[in-house]
C-alpha cells in the first residue's frame, strides 16, 4: 500500500509541526502580540506523533521534516528525535528552526544522524533582524549558523524576501555561499502572518529575485535538483555553496508535489493552502487502529488538490492564519 493521489503523485514526505509556540514574533508569520496558542492537551503527544510517523512510513513516507512554531521550544524535543532513530523506514529526518535555542544540541543532532537543518534567518544586520523578528537574538542565531556550518549536518538558510525590509541583502546572502558549503534559499513572502496579505509597493516574486541576482553576477549556473524539490537551485561558478528560490506564493512547484502536512494539533493538510482535511489526533484518541489510520490516509491523499491555487479556491481564498499555526 502506498500513498498516491489521483494525479499519480507518490507522497513520500511529511512536514509535521511539533508545536504552535515560538520564541520569536516574525512579522511575516504572526502578529506582535503573538497568536492564541492552543491548550497543551490539544497538541499531539510525542507518542501520538511517533505512531503517525510510523504508520505513514509503512505507506511509503520516508522523509520527515519537523517544524513548529519553533520545535526546540517544546520540552523533550531532542528525546523525541532520539525515538525516531528506531524507525528504520525513515531515510531522512530534517528540522526547520530559527536557531535561537539549538546551539547546545548540535553535537547530539549529529549523533542522531539528523540529515539537514533549515535555519530561518531573514537579515544579516542585527538591528534589521530585531525589527523583523521583534526579538534581539541575532548574535545567538548567527553563532548557530557558524556552528552548523562546521558540523556534519547539511545546512540550508531560509530567507523570506520581504519587500521594503530585506531585499537589499539578497546579494549579501548569495555571497555567504562563496566560502561556506551551504544552500541559501530565498522564499517568496506568503500571507500566513495572522492578518492576511499585507500591502506591498514592489512584488518580489521568483522572477524579480532571480533577475536581481543575475544583475550582480556575470554568470549563474542552474543546479540539477530532484523532481520534487521545492526550490529552483543555482550556483555562482567556483562558489562552495548554492542558492535557490522557493516560489511558495506563485506556486510553480506544485506539479511534482510529494508532500503532506500535519499541524501541531493533528490537522491533516494535503496542501499548505488548504483548510485542513481531518484531525488525525481525534481519530487516534477515539481508538482508531493502525489499519484504520492507513485507510484514512490513503483515501485523503487520493483527493489531494492538483495545486495550491485549487486548494486556496476551495476554502474561499481566505488565507490569513499564522504560519506558526500551520507549521512553518
Amino acid at each position: 500500500m502506498e500513498l498516491i493521489d489521483k494525479f499519480g503523485r507518490k507522497i513520500s514526505y511529511l512536514r509535521l509541526a511539533v508545536t504552535d509556540r515560538c520564541n520569536l514574533r516574525c512579522q511575516y508569520c504572526m502578529p506582535a502580540k503573538g497568536i492564541d496558542i492552543v491548550d497543551r492537551k490539544e497538541l499531539l503527544s510525542y507518542k501520538e506523533m511517533y505512531r503517525i510517523i510510523r504508520v505513514l512510513s509503512e505507506l511509503g513516507v520516508d522523509k520527515v521534516r519537523l517544524t513548529g512554531g519553533e520545535p526546540f521550544v517544546r520540552k523533550d524535543f531532542v528525546n523525541f528525535l532520539d525515538s525516531l532513530s528506531f524507525n528504520d523506514k525513515l531515510k531522512e529526518v530534517n528540522i526547520t528552526t530559527n536557531g535561537a535555542l539549538i546551539s547546545n544540541h548540535i553535537e547530539k543532532l549529529e549523533a542522531l544522524k539528523i540529515n539537514s537543518i533549515n535555519l530561518s534567518i531573514d537579515s544579516l544586520q542585527k538591528e534589521k533582524f530585531a525589527k523583523i523578528t521583534r526579538r534581539d537574538v541575532f548574535d545567538n542565531v548567527y553563532d548557530t549558523l557558524l556552528k552548523l556550518e562546521k558540523s556534519n549536518l547539511k545546512l540550508k538558510l531560509n530567507i523570506v524576501v520581504q519587500s521594503g525590509f530585506n531585499t537589499d541583502e539578497i546579494i549579501d546572502f548569495v555571497e555567504l555561499s562563496k566560502n561556506k558549503d551551504i544552500a541559501v534559499r530565498f522564499i517568496e513572502e506568503m500571507p500566513f502572518n495572522g492578518k492576511g496579505q499585507r500591502t506591498i509597493n514592489e512584488v518580489w516574486d521568483f522572477n524579480a529575485i532571480i533577475n536581481h541576482i543575475k544583475g550582480a553576477y556575470k554568470e549563474i549556473e542552474p543546479v540539477l535538483s530532484k523532481k520534487s524539490s521545492t526550490s529552483r537551485n543555482y550556483k555562482i561558478p567556483n562558489y562552495k555553496g548554492t542558492f535557490g528560490i522557493i516560489p511558495a506564493f506563485t506556486r510553480t512547484i506544485c506539479n511534482d508535489c510529494n508532500r503532506i502536512r500535519i499541524t501541531a494539533t493533528g490537522m491533516f493538510k494535503n496542501c499548505l493552502f488548504d483548510n485542513g482535511v481531518f484531525n488525525v489526533r481525534d481519530y487516534i484518541r477515539q481508538g482508531a487502529s493502525d489499519d484504520e489510520l492507513k485507510a484514512l490516509f490513503i483515501t485523503t491523499v487520493h483527493h489531494k488538490p492538483e495545486n495550491g491555487f485549487v486548494a486556496e479556491a476551495s476554502r474561499g481564498n481566505d488565507v490569513s492564519e499564522s504560519m506558526s499555526t500551520i507549521g512553518g
